[in-house]
């Protein structure tokens, strides 16, 4: 049964169909009267924007309600006391499996996008020539293989692991009893929402570490003057510029540089920490802590993983091995 997208309370249905599939009525919940899900008359396009941005609304439609909540007019109403019928257990079975298939197909491409990614990075961080561009031939086919089955496995351990907390954290924190309101979300939860809300969160940081593999920052120039002098003045300011000159300020805004901080690391691991939190908090609608402690334990198993996996994938990642696996060991773990 999907579930209101405002409130998380279950409702039997979220738009009627009139005469065609572009002719319905948004249906409104009846516990908040609001709309049950808005999102569903919207685009693929604006769901992955709001991925992106981590709304809770869309996590709730695409994880609940994709697919389902749709009513013909004329039917009779749904009665939550009506006996369940083997439809509706096999339609549910399907529902199932098409669920765990989405995971197979969306995993499979954000590893792909992801082992490109760290790809692009390494290639680019390998000793040699910085502005040489990086081409394809057998050797970095070879290497771009090694990441990818490395990434591959990363990924199951990462996901075995926030799975098995969660199966932990569950046990540990039952549902609520009556007389309280059960929420929609532990109604309809299964399993596979697990996987499915990490890999939907994955987009945000894929996203960004994207962004970044395309436009690297200039590392050669070092921010001197065109002359050359390092020391030599920048020249004239704007007029309403802010200038700092006390050392702890100096010394702080220092760590923001370039070869100080590591942009692709903070995005992988701390925003892709925070999203990866945001999403179970919502599909396992318990405390903040809990999710922490979800990801923590998956970072434990992936880093084990990524440990094991280290070696073999820097002998194929040319240059010193030992050197290039701990250049991917440093970029995959937290």
């Amino acid at each position: 049964m999907p579930i209101c997208t405002s409130c998380a309370a279950s409702t039997p249905h979220l738009y009627t169909i009139y005469n065609s599939a572009y002719n319905f009525r948004l249906e409104q919940c009846t516990s908040c009267q609001a709309f049950a899900d808005p999102y569903v008359e919207h685009d693929n396009l604006t769901l992955l924007l709001d991925l992106i941005l981590l709304k809770r609304d869309v996590y709730r439609h695409l994880l609940y309600n994709r697919g389902l909540g749709a009513r013909r007019a004329g039917d009779k109403p749904f009665r939550k006391d009506a006996s369940i019928s083997g439809d509706h257990v096999q339609g549910q079975q399907h529902y199932q499996s098409a669920r765990w298939w989405l995971i197979v197909k969306l995993g499979f491409a954000l590893i792909c996008v992801d082992a490109f990614i760290r790809w692009t990075h390494i290639s680019s961080n390998q000793p040699g020539d910085s502005s040489q561009i990086v081409t394809w031939n057998q050797a970095a086919l070879t290497g771009f293989l090694r990441i990818l089955v490395g990434c591959l496995f990363e990924t199951a351990a990462f996901h075995a692991g926030v799975m098995l907390a969660c199966y932990v954290v569950l046990k540990l924190v039952p549902s609520p009893t009556p007389p309280a309101p059960v929420s929609g979300i532990r109604e309809q939860f299964r399993f596979s929402h697990v996987p499915l809300t990490l890999l939907y969160s994955s987009l945000t940081k894929l996203f960004l570490l994207f962004c970044l593999s395309i436009w690297r920052p200039d590392t050669t120039a070092k921010h001197q003057p065109a002359g050359g002098d390092a020391h030599a003045p920048l020249g004239p300011l704007h007029p309403n510029a802010t200038t700092f000159s006390h050392p702890l300020v100096l010394r702080a805004l220092a760590l923001l540089d370039e070869d100080k901080l590591d942009r692709a690391w903070v995005v992988r691991n701390v925003l892709g920490g925070m999203a990866a939190g945001f999403g179970l908090r919502v599909v396992l609608d318990c405390h903040p802590v809990f999710t922490t402690m979800i990801i923590l334990a998956g970072w434990l198993v992936k880093t084990a993983v990524a440990n094991l996996v280290s070696g073999w994938v820097g002998t194929g990642l040319g240059g010193d091995d030992k050197a290039a696996g701990e250049m991917w060991l440093a970029y995959s773990i937290p």
